[in-house]
Parts: C-alpha cells; sequence; structure tokens
C-alpha cells in the first residue's frame, strides 16, 4: 500500500482520537437538583385576651388591672385592657365588647356593670368562638340561658357573706331602738343585690336594731355623699351605716364629719387604701379586703386554661378578711 493510502486512513482515526477523552474532567450538560429548601419556622403568636372593667376611676379596679397584668407576663399574652368611663356607663361597656369582637380577640375576662345588659354582646362573642370568663359581677344565669349562652365561668367573692360580716360588726351591741340604713350599689349588679343582702341579714338578726332606708348611690362617692346627707334630713336618728363600696363610704364619711355626726358608725367594702386610712383613723369600723388583684389575676389564667382547652371550674370563689382597727395593729 503506499504512502498516500496510509494516510488517508490514519487522519480519520487521529480525529476521533482528539475528540476521545482528553484525561480532563467531564462536565456534564444535564442540570443539577437544587438543595431542597426548608420551610421558614411559624412565629407563635401570642394569645390576645381582653380584659373589660367598668372603670378606672375606682381604685379597686386598679388594683384588679394590675393581677391581671401579672398573669399576663406569667404566661405570655397579648392583655388588652378596656374600661369604660364610669361605673353606669354600660353601654360603652358594651361597644368595648363589639370592639374586642372586631379586633378578633380569642377571650374575653369582664367585670361587667350590668348583670343582663351585657349579655346579647357577649352572646355574639361567644358565637365568634371568643372564650368568655366573668369576674367581680356576676351575669344573670337566668339572662344567660335565655340568650342560649352555655355557663360562663365565674370568679368572685360570696358577697353576702363578706356584708353580713362588715355589717355585722356595727351591728353588734346596738342598743335598742338603734335606727340603721344601708347605701346599695347599682341595683341591677349581682354583687350590689348580693352585699346588700348580707347587710339587711346582719341587721335583721339584731332585734334591737330597724332598718329605715336602702338608697342606692351608684357606687359613687359623690353619691354617697348626697343620698347620705338625705338619709339624716328623712331620718335624723340614724346610728348604723352599712355602704356596699368603699366610694359610697368615702362620701358618707365626708358629710358626717362636715356634721359633726362622729356617733354614727359606718361599714364598708372593697379594703381600698383611703378606707384603710379612714379605719386607722377611726372614722371608718370596718371595710372588706376582696382581693380585687388575685381576680384579675384568676380571671387571666382561667381564660389562658379555655384556649388550652382545659376544663375549668364554673365558679371560684377567692377569700375576704375584714380590715378593721384591730388587724392593722
Amino acid at each position: 500500500m503506499n504512502t498516500k493510502a496510509w494516510l488517508s486512513l490514519l487522519l480519520p482515526l487521529l480525529g476521533l482520537v482528539a475528540c476521545g477523552d482528553s484525561g480532563g474532567p467531564n462536565v456534564s450538560t444535564v442540570a443539577r437538583p437544587e438543595a431542597p429548601q426548608l420551610a421558614p419556622v411559624p412565629v407563635q403568636s401570642k394569645p390576645h385576651i381582653g380584659l373589660v372593667m367598668k372603670t378606672l376611676t375606682n381604685p379597686f379596679f386598679i388594683e384588679m388591672e394590675r393581677g391581671a397584668r401579672r398573669a399576663e407576663k406569667e404566661l405570655n399574652i397579648d392583655l388588652q385592657v378596656k374600661t369604660a368611663a364610669q361605673e353606669t356607663s354600660i353601654e360603652q361597656q358594651i361597644q368595648i365588647v363589639e370592639d374586642l369582637i372586631n379586633a378578633k380577640v380569642e377571650a374575653i375576662v369582664i367585670a361587667p356593670g350590668d348583670s343582663q345588659r351585657l349579655v346579647p354582646v357577649l352572646k355574639k362573642a361567644a358565637d365568634a368562638g371568643i372564650k368568655l370568663v366573668n369576674i367581680d359581677n356576676r351575669l344573670d344565669p337566668g339572662a344567660l340561658a335565655q340568650a342560649g349562652l352555655p355557663v360562663v365561668p365565674f370568679i368572685s367573692v360570696d358577697n353576702e357573706k363578706a356584708a353580713y360580716a362588715s355589717a355585722g360588726l356595727i351591728a353588734d351591741g346596738a342598743a335598742p331602738g338603734t335606727q340603721a340604713a344601708i347605701l346599695e350599689g347599682i341595683r341591677s349588679a349581682d354583687n350590689a343585690r348580693q352585699r346588700a343582702a348580707g347587710a339587711k341579714r346582719a341587721f335583721a338578726e339584731n332585734p334591737a336594731i330597724k332598718l329605715v332606708a336602702a338608697e342606692s348611690a351608684n357606687w359613687k362617692i359623690d353619691e354617697g355623699y348626697s343620698v347620705t346627707k338625705q338619709l339624716f334630713v328623712n331620718h335624723p336618728e340614724i346610728k348604723l351605716l352599712f355602704a356596699a363600696n368603699d366610694m359610697m363610704a368615702l362620701g358618707a364619711l365626708k358629710y358626717l364629719q362636715e356634721t359633726a355626726r362622729s356617733q354614727v358608725k359606718v361599714a364598708a367594702y372593697d379594703a381600698l387604701d383611703e378606707a384603710v386610712a379612714e379605719v386607722k383613723a377611726g372614722r371608718l369600723v370596718v371595710t372588706v379586703d376582696q382581693q380585687a388583684a388575685e381576680q384579675g389575676y384568676q380571671g387571666i389564667v382561667l381564660a389562658k386554661r379555655l384556649l388550652n382547652k382545659e376544663t375549668v371550674p364554673e365558679v371560684m370563689l377567692i377569700d375576704t378578711r375584714l380590715i378593721r382597727a384591730t388587724s392593722l395593729k
């Protein structure tokens, strides 16, 4: 075979070798799968709980909020505290509940100013899936049943028993013919009715006492003053006076001091700092400590338990104690 023939056969073979493995790295043209992306870990949001109180003009509810704030820190929740302007501002409380429904809170803890008028809006809240806890003043069980609401857990004190003990201290040892009177709270509020009933029971058990009047002063200090003034216009010989809260008692004491009626014994309820000072000074015989802070604290705790789908008691009663001069020494 001649040289040209050999070259014609060899050249194609050299081309194949040149296109073959050169000893360098292989490069794939197939797309490599990307590393799977990890889903972001969701941030756990805090439960949103609303606390609805009557007012912050009464130091009792300032203490209640203090207890609720303690629970907020311990339980890692978001607490929204809402209050009406006055304890008689029922329509404002109703609007507050409406606002909390629209804000989509998960639970509402409420100290209602009225035992019946708040029920319809609370039914609306329950229908929206909001858990309810009732503190301080009990919602009317009949109104709840009529509205189709299940039992709402309730936290408070035995108002009748504590008022009975408070009024009983000034009733003890009364001389025959002693006249007594009662300053009641808002009469549509269950706790006002219970406290009036306890005081009436204490006075009725002493045959030496005649109850000559029971008037509402709507929990207010100014009305406590004006109603007491009218009571003594109508019954100048009153010697015993039970006030269903300290605010009314403070108003009554102001009138009694202005008219030099130091012989009138006054019993009260709530253990506000101002009332305790009056007990120390000897102008107020007794007041009742119903642990407002503990009620606020336990209300939030119970709401959190409901959100955790735990079983909770229908009624939780907080202990009370009488504050008198001997207990302050």
